[in-house]
């Protein structure tokens, strides 16, 4: 585990980046994947604020597109600040390693606590809110264990199996993603457990903006976390539609191992953990199993570290924007079935710089749809 604790390297953004990064990100219809476009296409965040108005006007916005300011961007800082949080870009060295890895990696990530859990590899466990005795003691064992052995232990702060696993790792590290600002933890019961993990060897993250409170669909990006920032996950107890088998599929789309704790078929908070099993996911009967599965991974350095900054997209920039005939080429070829990008430029002729930033004109008025695995359509 040598390599992935010895402390990664990086670059670490001037505070006039951090503001423009945060600002960039606030701004409506900007979300991590478009903000890695425009950072690859403009060079840096200013210059893409900057170009933000023209790019939606070309894209065809109803209505100029709402940019954060240097004001909104310095009174969220203050806000992390008087919480006693910051604000951590990827490829900065307190950035987890492996999140940064993944599609649409959060450019910012708000934290508080002890940075160094986010320099260990990490095992992700989840499972049912309404856990049994039995499933919420074997959490703990595999959290307890797995701490023990150099691995942080990453959660979601809910009820049942999230909290076992959080309260077992709190001596060795564990890492709590929310799914609101970190000002805003859920379930309320849980503030406690956040203030002993953010006031001990634990870390709280988050890339909701400091008081947003976490509605429904805010927790499937919370379980994107959870995955992206493990090398493994493992479920304990999961009903059939559970956000458990949502952060298991995240998971395995990012290429981490899946383990599944078996259940009685007659108990409902096994159903999708049998499931899983029966999908090819690891069984998981001893911590052992998923500290000798994932010691392979530990070994080595698997996430190079990357500069703040992203390099140029191939193609690089265009000094001159698309024609509007260029433009229709591209309308027309798309519709509401998802395409990958590469098919674009083949159906169209045209060059990949022009078809990214014609995307990148659609994406910022609104009209576009980003799908899993790099898919785009016209949204309706």
């Amino acid at each position: 585990m040598d390599a992935l604790s010895a402390g990664p390297k990086g670059t670490v953004l001037s505070e006039r980046q951090r503001i423009a990064w945060l600002r960039l990100i606030r701004s409506d219809n900007i979300g991590p994947a478009t903000f890695r476009d425009l950072i690859n296409h403009f060079g840096s965040a200013e210059a893409a604020l900057a170009a933000l108005p023209e790019l939606s006007a070309r894209g065809g916005a109803t209505r100029a597109v709402r940019i954060a300011s240097e004001a909104e961007a310095h009174r969220e800082l203050e806000a992390a600040h008087r919480f006693g949080a910051r604000f951590v870009g990827i490829g900065e060295p307190d950035y987890p390693q492996a999140l940064k890895q993944i599609d649409g990696a959060p450019p910012l990530l708000a934290v508080k606590g002890a940075l160094a859990a986010a320099k260990r590899p990490a095992v992700g466990i989840v499972g049912s809110r309404n856990a049994s005795i039995a499933g919420a003691k074997f959490a703990a064992m595999v959290a307890r264990d797995c701490g023990r052995a150099g691995y942080t232990v990453v959660s979601g702060l809910a009820r049942g199996i999230d909290t076992s696993a959080h309260r077992a790792s709190l001596e060795t590290g564990t890492i709590a993603a929310l799914a609101g600002g970190l000002d805003q933890p859920y379930p309320p019961e849980n503030i406690g457990l956040l203030e002993e993990i953010t006031g001990g060897n634990g870390l709280a993250v988050s890339e909701m903006p400091f008081g947003w409170e976490p509605r429904a669909r805010d927790f499937p990006r919370r379980n994107r976390l959870i995955a992206g920032i493990a090398l493994g996950l493992v479920v304990v107890e999961a009903a059939t539609r559970s956000g458990s088998l949502i952060t298991a599929r995240l998971a395995g789309e990012f290429g981490r191992l899946v383990f599944a704790v078996p259940g009685s078929p007659l108990d409902p908070r096994c159903h999708g953990t049998n499931g899983l099993l029966k999908d090819g996911a690891s069984i998981v009967t001893a911590p052992a199993d998923v500290i000798e599965a994932l010691a392979p991974l530990a070994q080595f350095e698997l996430f190079p570290s990357s500069m703040a900054e992203e390099p140029p997209r191939e193609g690089g920039a265009m000094t001159m924007p698309p024609g509007d005939t260029d433009r229709s080429r591209i309308i027309d070829a798309l519709g509401p079935t998802p395409v990958e990008i590469d098919d674009i430029i083949r159906h169209t002729s045209l060059s990949a710089s022009a078809v990214y930033l014609i995307l990148l004109e659609l994406d910022i008025a609104g009209r576009l749809h980003r799908h899993q695995g790099g898919l785009i359509s016209l949204s309706d």
